[in-house]
């Protein structure tokens, strides 16, 4: 493994933001560390980047210890913040070379890495424009090449997507599928369930500092069951009610989530389990008929990964 943390702890005065963190990722592969805000992804970052201290619980990148060997884990990885980390003022090339140089390459091989970056994410036609004319999308694609200056071992993105519109984020996604393609080992923060499920290997749910859920997308939405009802209400009133009696309906353990009905909740909107056939959603319906509730749309769909941090989350 060429990430690996156990026993992570961390506290801010009486707030305990890590309760015990265990990770392991394999190298070449995409690790998603996913949760609500406040679960305690970035904290996580920062420890394995050497940027915050844990108060317990070891971790090593390739092999350092990110407390004993700061330097060398910081020779091997490179990070990639929510906002981009560029000089507004200087041209994407100047911004590429700048980094190169501070990397301690020699300005020929800085030139010639720039070049070779500005190529891979479409930058070449604004090389030389200063970078507060840029787009959202093109100043974090900027962001990303500066991050792969040095060609580190392991890039830590969290929540490199923030605030893109779709096409620049798809963008992103693909220039990532592509580094580790190449061998590159990514662990990523994310709040967009859809990224996670398009790029990660494997995915650790968090949820107050504690890691709830782990697996592939597909393993963590196969513990929903098979098919999931969807019905969407006009109000809250019509919501509760509906919310109530399905509950009362629902068999213990539906769902297959240890203590749980399989009745999620979010918004105007109840999803519950079914075994897929009409038979079930016509008696769902009948149900709710009969004690006076009416949904506006009714759907059904095979488990997401939207269900399952419904389920997992608060």
């Amino acid at each position: 493994m060429i990430v690996e943390a156990t026993g992570l702890r961390k506290s801010y005065g009486a707030t305990e933001v890590l309760t015990g963190v265990d990770l392991h990722v394999r190298e070449g592969s995409v690790l998603a560390l996913l949760g609500p805000n406040g679960a305690g992804k970035t904290t996580t970052v920062r420890i394995l980047t050497t940027l915050t201290r844990p108060d317990a619980g070891h971790a090593t990148i390739a092999g350092y210890d990110v407390l004993r060997e700061p330097a060398q884990v910081r020779g091997v990885i490179s990070l990639t913040g929510q906002y981009a980390a560029v000089d507004e003022n200087q041209t994407g090339r100047e911004n590429l070379v700048m980094v190169g140089r501070l990397m301690h390459l020699g300005r020929p091989a800085a030139r010639r890495r720039t070049a070779e970056l500005l190529e891979r994410f479409g930058l070449t036609d604004a090389m030389d424009r200063r970078v507060k004319t840029y787009s959202g999308g093109m100043r974090r694609r900027l962001d990303l090449a500066m991050s792969l200056i040095a060609q580190p071992r392991v890039i830590f993105l969290d929540e490199p997507t923030t605030g893109l519109d779709p096409a620049s984020r798809s963008t992103m996604w693909d220039a990532i599928g592509e580094l580790v393609r190449e061998g590159t080992t990514i662990l990523l923060t994310t709040q967009y369930l859809e990224e996670a499920d398009r790029l990660a290997d494997r995915i650790v749910l968090l949820d107050k500092g504690r890691i709830v859920a782990t697996g592939t997308a597909d393993a963590l939405k196969a513990q929903l069951g098979g098919e999931r009802i969807e019905l969407r209400f006009a109000d809250d009133v019509q919501l509760l009610k509906a919310t109530g009696l399905l509950r009362a309906e629902a068999p213990d353990g539906a769902g297959d989530w240890s203590g749980t009905d399989g009745v999620l909740v979010d918004q105007l909107v109840v999803s519950l389990p079914s075994d897929g056939s009409a038979a079930h959603l016509h008696h769902v319906l009948d149900v709710l008929r009969d004690n006076g509730v009416q949904p506006e749309r009714v759907s059904s769909h095979r488990p997401t990964l939207d269900d399952v941090f419904l389920a997992l989350t608060a």
